[in-house]
């Protein structure tokens, strides 16, 4: 509901604003005039702070390490496989200093519809028959707090760096073939989120596309006694995400 009526509270803002906008004339040496530049959203800055909504298209997987055990007997092997995953959640862009402030604090809330996936196989094994994979699919729901960090507005552009934390707790989680797949992983999670960002105002709304790189700080696998877990030491979340930003 909040982001459905950050969608229709928008476009009554970036009207109000764009108004305010100025415009700049380009001349030559010669004092012609060559163009116009518009600087929209022009006392975007201005304001404290500035809700938002995010659409997040990435890839994931767990990030494997072998155990002993495994390297002693070699008899099952295990390989992390990539899997696409999608969010979506709100923005709130807080303004830490006056005015012009290069740095931003961001609590950006949301779910992630997310899936990954281990194929286990006998050590030596020839596939398809000696291999099976595991997919584990979860509803997550994130709550990253981060420090963004934006350099000063050039026209309508302007780059930054984003840096924090993002604790996450899966409401669902659901193993295929439950009789073959052993390995459990933990609903809580805590990944260090890092990217890059460019800021782009339009009229109406900033549109900010963002790559950001997220490593799991915790070590999700649940111990049990079956040759599957045994073998593996510790499964993390690596995950590499696109994050489309709007936001007024």
């Amino acid at each position: 509901m909040l982001a459905l009526a950050l969608l229709l509270v928008l476009p009554f803002l970036g009207q109000a604003q764009q108004r305010l906008r100025p415009a700049k004339a380009s001349r030559s040496r010669g004092g012609n005039l060559k163009g116009v530049t518009v600087d929209n959203l022009s006392n975007y800055d201005d304001r404290w702070f500035h809700p938002g909504l995010y659409f997040a298209p990435g890839f994931s997987r767990f990030f494997i390490e072998q155990s002993a055990t495994y390297i002693q007997r070699q008899t099952i092997t295990a390989n992390s496989i990539i899997s696409p995953d999608f969010g979506v959640g709100i923005i709130g862009d807080v303004r830490l200093g006056k005015a012009g402030s290069p740095f931003i604090l961001r609590f950006a809330p949301g779910v992630n519809f997310r899936t990954r996936r281990v194929e286990f196989g006998a050590h030596g094994g020839t596939p398809p028959d000696s291999t099976f994979t595991q997919e584990v699919s979860s509803t997550v729901v994130d709550f990253p707090l981060l420090l963004k960090y934006q350099s000063k507005r050039r026209g309508n552009t302007r780059v930054y760096m984003i840096a924090g934390v993002k604790p996450s707790v899966s409401v669902t989680t659901r193993r295929s073939d439950l009789l073959r797949n052993q390995v459990q992983v933990s609903d809580n999670d805590l990944t260090l989120e890092y990217g890059v960002g460019l800021d782009l105002f339009y009229p109406l709304f900033k549109f900010a596309p963002e790559l950001r790189f997220s490593y799991g700080l915790r070590n999700l696998l649940v111990n049990r006694p079956d040759v599957y877990s045994q073998s593996l030491q510790s499964l993390r979340t690596s995950t590499v995400t696109l994050y489309l930003n709007i936001q007024n």
